[in-house]
């Protein structure tokens, strides 16, 4: 696994924090994260490089209602990309 996965417990619920890379191989353990629990937010503040899948997911997963924390701007750019597609 190319990325970290660690989840925070808050008064709101749930936040995941993401670090390392995440490609392909991640998503299902991603997927999986965002299944438990009260999931409210995901920071991304310690991601280092993403492909287009991930990208993808994590505008499906910020369009129905979960945050994205410190999204890096190229990250934030390419979501905004990637939904001009759809």
């Amino acid at each position: 696994m190319t990325c970290r996965i660690d989840r925070m417990l808050i008064e709101q619920g749930v936040v995941l924090r993401i670090s390392g890379r995440i490609a392909g191989e991640d998503l299902d353990v991603l997927r999986t994260a965002l299944e438990e629990g009260r999931l409210v937010a995901i920071d991304l503040s310690e991601v280092e490089l993403v492909d287009r899948d991930a990208v993808k997911l994590l505008g499906r997963t910020e369009a129905n209602g979960i945050e994205l924390r410190n999204c890096p701007a190229y990250i934030r750019e390419w979501i905004t990309r990637e939904r001009g597609r759809s």
